[in-house]
């Protein structure tokens, strides 16, 4: 079936991943998944929480959408006094993500915030803050190399997410929120660079789905994330 924006099924949309888009963050990154925008900021902190291991360090997420980020104003999670349901799980998916690409005990004993702020939703902000927040990490990361403070960096795998659903019986990737809206299927696919799952999150919003349907949407999120990994390592280059 044709898309709104003309692609194929199986096509991402133009990505693009801005570093240095904050100057005081040892890692920051804007990326750009059509007219989806999220800014993912990495801060360094010397110190971990209780349950860390002694000389192992930590990573960990925050996510908050904008009020305007969408068609009509949010409140502020601060408004609330505490996170939506929405923004705690997807900050938590972020967190265990960007986890699985570092060995905290390469780390030393400090802790990596990645906050990931959505300033335009467009469909698929949890996965564009998983894919942009690794190049902050990666990027506070080898800012501990470069000043002495560590002496390798503990980034052990490349790490993107990218969503897939099935939109009117068809399986797509990459879905903005016209699709994403009336989707009857709707998929997030983790990864790292090996093609090996760190999570997965299908939910069937308008039927249930088969497991070769699940089968078909992985296989879709498995050639967006490669692809999403491409261009992480184009940006990072000589860092890995």
């Amino acid at each position: 079936m044709p898309r709104a924006d003309g692609r194929k099924v199986n096509e991402l949309r133009p990505v693009e991943m801005t570093t240095g888009f904050v100057k005081f963050a040892e890692g920051s990154v804007l990326i750009r998944c059509g007219d989806t925008v999220v800014l993912c900021n990495a801060s360094v902190e010397e110190r971990t929480p209780p349950h860390v291991k002694p000389g192992h360090g930590w990573v960990t997420a925050e996510y908050s959408m904008l009020p305007r980020a969408n068609r009509e104003r949010s409140r502020r999670d601060v408004d609330k006094l505490k996170l939506s349901g929405r923004s705690a799980e997807i900050q938590r998916l972020v967190g265990r993500s960007l986890r699985a690409a570092v060995d905290l005990s390469l780390l030393g004993e400090r802790t990596v915030t990645v906050d990931c702020d959505v300033i335009q939703g467009d469909g698929g902000t949890r996965t564009a803050s998983v894919t942009g927040g690794f190049v902050a990490l990666a990027l506070a990361c080898q800012k501990l190399v470069d000043e002495g403070y560590i002496g390798r960096s503990p980034i052990k795998h490349y790490v993107a997410g990218i969503s897939a659903g099935i939109v009117d019986d068809t399986p797509m990737l990459d879905l903005q929120y016209s699709e994403d809206s009336r989707a009857q299927v709707d998929l997030n696919c983790i990864m790292n660079e090996l093609g090996e799952i760190i999570e997965i999150q299908g939910t069937g919003e308008g039927r249930s789905f088969t497991l070769r349907e699940q089968q078909e949407l992985v296989e879709l999120c498995a050639k967006g994330n490669r692809e999403l990994i491409r261009k992480q390592k184009e940006i990072l280059g000589h860092i890995r």
